[in-house]
């Protein structure tokens, strides 16, 4: 009889350790799930794109979400192939990421077109015109971001006080790239608006700017040429530059990145804290705030970058205010 309820008590025993271990596992399951998952989608490979990424990641950090620890965060570059957004959006619709992030215009609409969950753009210049949003104060239950629309007007009085004689102005822009052609737009109309002439060339691929370039070098009624915020032309200013700088026409861009890479002079908007600005609105809406109560954040003011050794080598004197002004800011001189 004992040894019948010693084997009682042991089958029960066990049972029990079994019941209590699959509530363990489950348990440790349910914590993981809690774990959110963000998708990062990225265009290309490009310093400017990689400086939100890591502003982006930096301050999810300093929010409490750490990568591998209290969230997970699935980065894809498309590498600037349009197949590669299709699958890699399809790729965060398909592990039901909690919040998928687009950082440039064509990844933010791959995934707005492709992802059923919510979607942030980090940045987009014309988030309406690039059918992202309807409504820059109410956008909705699925799609917002921040917008790096280019102080315009500061940049066209930039390149005015470098080059005091300017009477055209050229403009070079990747007409399939919603942000650089609202841009492009904009800069007609305040060169216009200035007295100025312009003469625009567009681009429909990369493989296309150095016989567009070419030709635009060629135009000697050009002053300088002015570059909007472009993901296309901004990975290819090698080739721009290989036209112009022989022409000795000078290149206003309007990101820093493409100063560094051998343009004039930018009013340009820190790319770092897009990331930064972005990482925030990722903290909000992952602690239950809506897209619809999340405005599109802008970035508004620009900082001076100017690349003195670009200057002096097309034979253009710095002004003496421009060069105090930049050297006032970090990384707002480039030698």
């Amino acid at each position: 009889m004992k040894r019948l309820f010693l084997s009682i008590g042991l089958i029960l025993a066990v049972l029990v350790g079994a019941f209590f271990g699959a509530s363990h596992n489950t348990n440790q399951a349910n914590t993981q799930k809690k774990i959110p998952t963000v998708g990062i989608l990225q265009f290309l490979t490009h310093p400017a794109l990689d400086a939100i990424h890591k502003g982006m990641v930096d301050e999810l950090a300093k929010e409490g979400y750490i990568d591998g620890k209290t969230i997970h965060i699935d980065f894809q570059n498309a590498q600037g192939n349009q197949s590669n957004l299709k699958s890699m959006a399809t790729k965060f619709d398909n592990e039901n990421a909690d919040l998928s992030v687009g950082i440039a215009t064509p990844a933010a609409q791959a995934l707005a077109n492709t992802v059923s969950g919510k979607v942030l753009f980090a940045p987009s210049t014309n988030p309406v015109a690039a059918g992202l949003v309807t409504d820059l104060k109410h956008p909705g239950n699925h799609v917002t971001g921040v917008s790096d629309q280019a102080p315009l007007k500061d940049q066209l009085a930039l390149i005015k006080k470098f080059i005091p004689q300017l009477q055209t102005l050229g403009i070079i822009y990747t007409s399939s790239d919603i942000s650089a052609t609202t841009e492009a737009k904009e800069m007609v109309k305040l060169a216009t608006q200035a007295g100025l002439k312009t003469k625009v060339y567009t681009i429909a691929q990369s493989n296309d700017l150095a016989q567009v370039a070419q030709s635009m070098a060629r135009n000697k009624a050009i002053n300088a040429v002015f570059v909007p915020t472009d993901n296309t032309i901004a990975s290819s200013m090698p080739v721009l530059l290989q036209a112009t700088n022989p022409a000795k026409m000078p290149v206003f861009p309007t990101a820093s990145t493409m100063v560094q890479a051998g343009g004039i002079a930018a009013e340009s908007i820190n790319q770092y804290q897009i990331g930064v600005t972005t990482g925030k609105m990722i903290a909000k809406i992952l602690r239950g705030q809506t897209i619809n109560d999340t405005p599109v954040e802008f970035m508004k003011k620009g900082e001076l970058v100017i690349n003195v050794k670009a200057a002096q080598k097309l034979g253009i004197d710095v002004p003496a205010d421009l060069l105090k002004q930049a050297k006032a800011i970090p990384g707002g001189i480039i030698k």
